[in-house]
Parts: C-alpha cells; structure tokens; sequence
C-alpha cells in the first residue's frame, strides 16, 4: 500500500534514505491509531535536513500489522502519515511517499519487511540507486530489507541488537538517526 505525494517522480537516478516510521521518526506507541498521539524523536528534523542537504530523497517503509489485526483504522493510518507529511515538511523535509504493509506479522508477504517489496516498489516509484541508498529502523527486520533490496542499513537504538540476528549486521549502529547521519555521509 502507498501513500505519494503529490510531487512528480524525479528524474535522473537518486540516492534516498528509507525511514521505519515507529522507533525511527516517532516514538513507537504499539499500534498507534490515534493521529493526536505523535511524537517525534529527538533531533530527528535536523538529521534529515543534513541528509537533505547531501542530495537524498526520503521514503517511508513501515509495517503495520494493526491494520490487520482491526487495531488501527485505516483511515487513521492515512491521517497519521498526512500529518507526519505536513509537519516534516514544515521543517523543510520532504516526506515523497508512506509505503505500509497492513499484514499479519507471521505472513511472508513481499512487502512486509524483512522482504523488501516496499523498497523496490519506491525504487521504481522514484528511480532510485538502491546501491546509494540506506535503510534505516530500529529493528534488524528493518537492516535486512535494506540488505535484499541492496541499500546499506542503520539499526538505531538499543531495542534490538545484531548480535545473535539470524540476519546480517548494519553498516552502522547508532543510538539515534541524528547521531548516525553524520557517518552516513562520511567518505
């Protein structure tokens, strides 16, 4: 499922940044289904201006079980990304487009991460260089979609660790996504 802006597809090959959206851009509320619940991480508006500012383009990739279990309306889900969408680019941050698979978690469907449907379908939405481009979550499910799709990955926080994964580590481990958008752009 999508949510696009607007906005036509660029042109030319662009290297983008996928966000989680729970854990990565706004605390995670476990389902939320409440529009008047958000509230974004620390810092989370300047790190995504420096990554801005070295030429990437931002992507949405959430899963949202709720959706299936009859927790979170849908109609909610849309309004939550209007307004996430609103209030980033109020910051001078384009949010281009929400991809969300509203799946079961022990369904293996193509776009619920660890698969990587989400990212390859902004990929071609937006012709994107996965090989430029980083995933970024909070989960190791988050660092092995970026890894299928062939985008390099950021485990943020401390939720979970590549230690003991059944999947690859990230490129890079950081507390937050403002600490890790310095070394993201990094030679």
């Amino acid at each position: 499922m999508t949510m696009k802006s607007s906005a036509s597809s660029p042109t030319g090959k662009n290297k983008a940044v996928f966000l989680d959206r729970d854990g990565t851009i706004i605390e995670d509320k476990i389902y939320l289904n409440d529009p008047e619940q958000i509230v974004y991480l620390p810092k989370v508006f300047e790190a995504l201006r420096l990554l801005r500012d070295q030429g990437y383009i931002f992507l949405i990739a959430t899963n949202q079980s709720g959706v299936a279990r009859g927790i979170v309306d849908i109609n909610n889900l849309h309004e939550i990304h209007r307004r996430i969408r609103a209030r980033f680019s109020q910051e001078g941050v384009d949010l281009l487009a929400f991809y969300y698979a509203p799946y079961m978690t022990h369904t293996d469907h193509p776009l619920r991460k660890p698969n990587p449907g989400m990212l390859l379908r902004g990929a071609l939405d937006y012709n994107v260089n996965l090989s430029q481009s980083w995933m970024m979550g909070d989960r190791m499910i988050d660092v092995e979609a970026g890894h299928r799709a062939g985008c390099r990955s950021v485990l943020l926080g401390d939720r979970e660790t590549p230690e003991g994964s059944i999947y690859a580590p990230p490129e890079i481990c950081s507390p937050s996504l403002y600490e890790a958008a310095p070394r993201m752009t990094s030679p």
